[in-house]
């Protein structure tokens, strides 16, 4: 179980990362919830276009408060902002894109990940889970990478990071790369290698944490 002293990286730490990541030029795909931070972060230097599947290429950060367009949202519900040069087309013009194979990076929020990259991402099984997979189905299908940034355990402790998926799949092989709180892990076809830990993070903490092997690069 997680110990509550060790608090790793925040979510905006963790969001400029995964922006730091990705290669200048790129069309990136951001999921709900923290991977929706990446929107604020593109390295100096690089462009990134941000894409939303409900129909806006070229979104930007959220808007400072009092200046929230109530027709400008992602596929979240919150406001966003768009750079010069946007385009908004049709939600299914949108999919399109996606499932045609267009968006180089998708962002991703997860339940859990397993050792070789399957993705549990849209119902726990509860009965008042959410009703349906959503966008994230596609995106795992059609998106050349995909991304996962989440916290590392559960709010009571349990790892998320998992020897096999317990929870409905999203897909199955499809993570490369995977941030957390506490460190960022590559999933390649040998197993999980450990890319960077955060401050205060031994290798011994997160393999704890963790409930599939690991190894350091």
């Amino acid at each position: 179980m997680a110990e509550e002293t060790v608090k790793g990286w925040d979510t905006s730490t963790m969001a400029a990362m995964a922006a730091s990541d990705i290669p200048d030029g790129s069309y990136v795909n951001l999921g709900i919830g923290i991977p929706e931070l990446v929107a604020s972060y593109v390295p100096e230097g690089r462009e990134l276009v941000y894409h939303t599947e409900n129909g806006l290429l070229g979104m930007g950060p959220s808007p400072a408060a009092g200046e929230e367009d109530h027709e400008l949202i992602n596929a979240g519900k919150k406001y966003v902002t768009a750079i010069p040069g946007a385009s908004y087309f049709h939600h299914a013009d949108s999919f399109a894109m996606i499932r045609g194979g267009h968006i180089d990076y998708c962002i991703l929020g997860a339940f859990q990940v397993s050792h070789n990259g399957d993705i549990a991402n849209w119902s726990t099984g509860e009965k008042d889970a959410i009703p349906a997979v959503g966008g994230a189905m596609d995106l795992v299908a059609g998106v050349k990478n995909i991304y996962v940034i989440m916290q590392h355990c559960t709010k009571t402790g349990e790892p998320k990071i998992v020897e096999n998926c317990t929870y409905p799949l999203t897909g199955k092989n499809v993570v490369k790369r995977i941030y957390t709180n506490y460190a960022i892990i590559d999933v390649t076809e040998k197993g999980l290698y450990v890319n960077k830990l955060a401050p205060g993070v031994t290798f011994d903490f997160l393999q704890k944490n963790t409930g599939a092997g690991l190894h350091l690069k």
